[in-house]
Parts: structure tokens; sequence; C-alpha cells
């Protein structure tokens, strides 16, 4: 049997990535997945329990599908942007986007699904329901080079998740955080494409990327797929609030 045998579980951004590899791990865990993305073409071929396009940024879509969707044991909040910049590049337009998506779609789909995910437990030792949000190394817990508008999306994240783990923490609900360092991913590869005139080649951009971390390589997707499956499954019925990094030694 596996790990979230019978749970429901909704996965953002899980057309690619790390929303990808949480989805595929929490399908063959036994879990029945809500996987979206805003590419329905890179959720065509999976085998989740149900597929859909949702746009993160947009209340009155997600509203209508937690509404649709129902009660869920697990809510993973993956969709994300990373900015390249210091605060001299970043101009309102950049810092207003980034603040949408990666920290109000979070507060959007919890609004959304918390409700039906609150259980009335009989017993404290009753597992309940859990919400996992991706926030990264780069945030309150270090500063990153060129990651202005970026970290303090993601530090405000885990303001978030410390934030609604507080106020709900005696009601069958867990929320925490996951911080990865660099994760080999469709969207590092954009990031390194589009550095590769700036380092001179795009060998010597991915390179610069891997000599910043002190294993020496990048993490891949199911390593913080693994972590997220922890944090999901009722092994973890007493974390509540915490932020874990997964960065191979990146903010040490």
């Amino acid at each position: 049997m596996g790990r979230l045998q019978g749970k429901r579980a909704v996965v953002t951004a899980a057309g690619q990535g790390i929303g990808k590899a949480i989805a595929d791990l929490f399908n063959a865990e036994g879990a029945h997945v809500f996987a979206s993305d805003l590419n329905g073409d890179l959720l065509a071929g999976s085998d989740f329990a149900d597929k859909q396009v949702l746009d993160v940024t947009d209340v009155d879509a997600i509203n209508a599908y937690a509404s649709r969707v129902g009660d869920v044991d697990v809510l993973c909040n993956i969709a994300g942007f990373v900015h390249h910049g210091t605060v001299l590049d970043a101009s309102d337009e950049d810092w207003d986007f980034s603040f949408d998506l990666n920290v109000k779609s979070m507060h959007r789909m919890i609004r959304a699904f918390l409700p039906a995910m609150l259980k009335d437990r009989s017993s404290p030792q009753q597992p309940g329901a859990s919400i996992v949000n991706m926030s990264s190394g780069a945030s309150s817990i270090k500063g990153a080079p060129n990651r202005y508008v970026y970290g303090a999306s993601k530090a405000a994240v885990i303001g978030l998740t410390k934030g609604v783990a507080v106020d709900f923490a005696g009601q069958g609900l867990r929320c925490n955080a996951i911080c990865p360092g660099t994760v080999e991913s469709p969207s590092l590869q954009n990031r390194i494409a589009a550095l590769g005139e700036e380092f001179g080649s795009v060998e010597k951009a991915r390179a610069a990327f891997v000599a910043r971390q002190p294993m020496g390589r990048n993490a891949n997707a199911d390593e913080i797929a693994a972590m997220a499956l922890y944090l999901a499954s009722d092994e973890s019925a007493f974390v509540t609030g915490s932020e874990f990094k997964i960065d191979g030694g990146w903010t040490l």
C-alpha cells in the first residue's frame, strides 16, 4: 500500500519540473492526484486522476476549481517564477508579477481549499490535512546575487506558511515549506540559456550554477518530491510551520 493511499492531493504547476515530480510520486504512492498547470499541453499524456488548466493568478478560476474538487487531504503550491536582477533591475511591474505568482497565488489557493481541509477530529492523534508550499533557499534563509525580487517573495512564502500553521494547528491542519537550492528543471534550463551571453557560453553559465553547490552538483526534482511526500504523508503528522532546506549545503 502506498504512503498516500486513499488521500486526495492537489498539485499546481504539475506539468513539468518539481511540480511534475511531486505529482508523479504522489500518484505512484496511491494518491488521487488533481494536477493543474497553466499550460494544459504539459499535462497531456499523464495518467493523473484529474487534469485541469489553471491560472493561479485568477481568483475566480481558483474558487471554481476548489468548488469542483471539494475536500482534499493535501495541497501542494508549486507554481512560481524566478526574476533575475538586483533592485535596480526590478520595476514595479516585476515586483507585482513576482509577488502575485509566487505569494498571492498560494494565498488564493489556501483560502479556497482550506475550509474543506479542516478536519473535525475526534482525537488529537488523528492525522489531519497538509499544505506544502514551495519556497527557496534564496529567501529569508540566504541572500542570493541577482535574486532581489525572487528572494523577497520566497521569504514571504515562509512567513505565509508559518502564519497558516499557527492559526490552524489545533484544527487538524499542517503547513510547511520546502526550500530548495538549485534544481535541474526546465526553468533552470531557460535561465541558463538566457545567461549564456553574459557568461560567454551556455556551458559556462551552467558551470557557474554548479560551482556554487558545496556537493558539486545541482539537485534533481525527484529529491525535492521525496520531501514533499514526507510532508504530505502521515509520517509528518507532528510537523508544522517548518521550512525544510534541500540545497546540498548551499545555505550553510
